[in-house]
């Protein structure tokens, strides 16, 4: 297969599964998992590798470096499935602290990788749990990165009706929504 393919949509009970490069293809039909899959409103991405090259100097900048690989990729997979980071909701990191593909303490590997990851998700955050673990599947492994976004597909009619302004008040006089969300306060 060559890179110009066209991606490969597979349809599933509640959502769908694309696969755009190679790699995802090998994924899904050597490894048996979907790089990314949609259910519903939620988009969830497997895990990312950030991984450093087989020779060269193992620095905090070649370690962000790989780091931007990875956050590019989880965009190219968000994207796929109509998603973005400003859509994710959760990341969960797994970080090999003592990788020797990373030359540094723990805390300087996380602060590396917040740095990188601000790059690409500025403010409002996403919850974010990030776990310390033995090692990675990848050889050369140093994070692993996965997320979930709630990013609702709507159609055209849906989007105009979402999109109308209220006029809604509440009881104190602020501007409201006309959509109601469950259990807020009265």
């Amino acid at each position: 297969m060559t890179d110009n393919t066209p991606p490969i949509r597979i349809s599933t009970s509640g959502g769908e599964i694309v696969l755009s490069t190679p790699a995802e293809h090998t994924a899904y039909d050597d490894w048996n998992y979907a790089p990314a899959r949609r259910a519903g409103d939620y988009v969830y991405v497997s895990g990312i590798v950030v991984e450093r090259q087989s020779e060269g100097p193992r620095t905090p900048e070649t370690f962000k470096d790989a780091s931007r690989r990875a956050f590019v990729t989880l965009r190219a997979r968000l994207q796929a499935l109509g998603a973005d980071f400003s859509d994710v909701v959760m990341i969960n990191s797994f970080h090999d602290w003592s990788a020797p593909e990373f030359n540094g303490d723990r805390m300087a590997q996380f602060a590396a990788f917040r740095e990188v990851k601000a790059e690409f998700m500025p403010a409002p955050h996403p919850a974010w749990t990030a776990v310390g673990t033995s090692g990675l599947i990848r050889d050369l492994g140093i994070v692993e990165v996965q997320m979930i976004a709630y990013a609702p597909k709507r159609n055209a009619a849906t989007s105009s009706a979402m999109e109308a302004p209220s006029s809604m008040t509440n009881q104190h006089g602020a501007q409201g929504s006309a959509f109601r969300r469950p259990f807020a306060p009265q």
